[in-house]
Order: C-alpha cells, then structure tokens, then sequence
C-alpha cells in the first residue's frame, strides 16, 4: 500500500473513531441474526504470516460497508501464491469478525488461508486430501484462520453460535474454517 505523506489516512481516523465509539457503543444491534451485539460498527484484525501483512480496520458503519476497507480486505485476503485477488464474499467477513467478537480478544486472527485460486486450490488438493474439490475458498467465501490465545475448539463453537455458514475443525494443524456456505460443521 502507498504511504500517505500527510500523516493521517482514512484508515487511520477510522481507527481512532473506533476507538471511542467502541468504548461508548451500546450492547445492543439493530442487525438482525449472527451479528446480534455486533454493535453499530464491524472491525477485522487479521495477519498473514505468509506475506507479513497486517490488518485493523473498520469495513462497516452504522448499516454500510466500507468500499476502500472491504477492497483492502480483499487484497489482504488474495491468494498470496499468485497474488490473485477475489472480491471475499461480505458474509464471511461478517461470520470472521462476529466470531472475533464472540471470543473477546484483542490479538489478530492469523489468517493461513482466503481466497485460493483454481490452479492453487489445484495443487493444494494434490498435497493433501482434506482439500475440497470445490472448495469455497476458490469462490471468495471461506477462510482458514488461527488464534495463539483460543482452541480450535473454542474457536469453532463461537463460529458455530453465528448460525451462518460451514465451521471446519482442524486440531492437528490447528486452525478452523470458517465460510458462509451451507449451515453445518465437521473435523478435519
């Protein structure tokens, strides 16, 4: 991403407003389902041990997304073996940072994998067999991630409280798939 020279970014406002509005926001959501006590804005923190890249940004507003956040979610969320970017499917953002919400924490996800390109997706499955055929990640609706602070276990059952999508338990490589396909969960 270009620096700003000026000092202060969109991004960087947003964050300071998120963190007032954060300690005065109200319990309660106007939003209706899995983002219940989500509040009136919706924040991701996720870093990429792959690339080295991080992100903490707000990507929703009183019922708005946030166009330049959610691109920049979608470049973060590439597949960094190509640098392939695919618009990331709004409902697995939501399902990632209600999740996040739900596990009370500060530390960032540590996203291992998002967005996955056919020829990715491709090679992945030729090295390992719990790689789907037709993954969602190859459409933009899933996404691996980790927590130094929580389970796997802990992880999926707040993924699975949101009701919203597919929740993926992976203890031996520690990390849980979360995507907004069908309702349903399983161990890898």
């Amino acid at each position: 991403m270009a620096g700003n020279t000026t000092g202060i970014t969109r991004r960087g406002l947003l964050g300071a407003f998120a963190a007032t509005a954060f300690t005065a926001a109200p319990t309660y959501s106007a939003a209706a389902g899995f983002l219940r006590g989500a509040g009136d804005i919706r924040r991701i923190r996720m870093y990429s041990g792959r690339t080295g890249e991080r992100i903490d940004l707000i990507y929703w507003i009183d019922g708005k997304y946030i166009k330049d956040s959610v691109k920049e979610i979608n470049h973060f969320m590439r597949d960094w073996r190509n640098d392939e970017v695919k618009g990331i499917d709004l409902r697995t953002i939501d399902i990632m940072a209600a999740s996040h919400n739900l596990l009370d924490v500060n530390e960032p996800y540590m996203m291992l994998s998002g967005y996955r390109s056919p020829q990715t997706n491709a090679m992945l499955r030729r090295r390992s067999r719990g790689v789907a055929k037709n993954s969602l990640h190859m459409q933009g609706q899933a996404a691996d991630l980790r927590l130094a602070s929580r389970s796997v276990g802990q992880m999926a059952k707040a993924a699975q409280a949101c009701r919203a999508g597919g929740v993926g338990r992976y203890y031996g490589s520690n990390f849980v798939h979360m995507d907004c396909g069908v309702v349903r969960s399983w161990n890898g």
